[in-house]
């Protein structure tokens, strides 16, 4: 799968830094896989549009969601390609979750939308603006699985072309925050309970040398 491609193509085609990744999938082979790139931005909104107008409000960027269709028949090709991502990315680390079936007894409408939200869909704006904008031809398709199946939802925060470089306390980075492929971590397979929860950690803190006591 080329989720980490079409994370740089989107990245050099924006230009804007990204708060964070998500990548969600429902537990059936070859169905389409939903990226979504969270930017860190605003946009200027003005009452006229003249340079020297002041700016009345800002709004922030919406995230991009793309539909990936690239061909998979285990959840683990989509696990490998999710961690390939987040490593080369400089990512701290990957967290994957199992999200239950959100038509069923007990389910809340908190779950419902979180689900949509997963997949890229808002049923709300923000001062009348999108929240994401999405190219995402069937994800009304994959919302039906997912609310009947349950689906994965994968998450990391990039430090490359991210807004994390200078917090980023980790010595298995390169200077532009950056590792090198393939990730030496191997998927562990979910179990599709709609429960499970895994975090792959990469990132290694740099050691500090404590002071020596009584030293000037």
């Amino acid at each position: 799968m080329q989720i980490l491609e079409r994370i740089e193509g989107q990245m050099s085609a924006t230009g804007l830094p990204l708060v964070g990744i998500t990548l969600a999938a429902v537990p059936c082979p070859d169905t389409p896989v939903i990226l979504t790139l969270h930017w860190h931005g605003f946009i200027k909104q003005k009452l006229v549009e003249l340079e020297e107008a002041e700016t009345v409000a800002y709004t922030p960027i919406p995230s991009s969601s793309l539909q990936l269709n690239d061909r998979w028949r285990d959840l683990r090709a989509v696990d490998h390609a999710a961690m390939e991502a987040g490593w080369a990315l400089g990512a701290w680390d990957v967290e994957r979750a199992e999200r239950p079936a959100c038509f069923r007894a007990g389910a809340g409408d908190t779950e419902e939308l979180e689900c949509m939200q997963a997949f890229g869909t808002y049923p709300v704006n923000i001062n009348g603006a999108e929240v994401a904008v999405a190219n995402t031809p069937d994800v009304d398709d994959l919302l039906e699985v997912a609310a009947i199946r349950g689906y994965l939802l994968w998450a990391f925060r990039p430090v490359r072309g991210g807004i994390w470089k200078d917090y980023a306390d980790d010595v298995t980075l390169s200077v532009e925050g950056r590792r090198s492929l393939p990730c030496p971590h191997v998927p562990v397979p979910p179990r599709c309970t709609g429960k499970g929860r895994m975090i792959y950690r990469f990132g290694i803190p740099t050691e500090r040398v404590l002071p020596v006591p009584g030293a000037n």
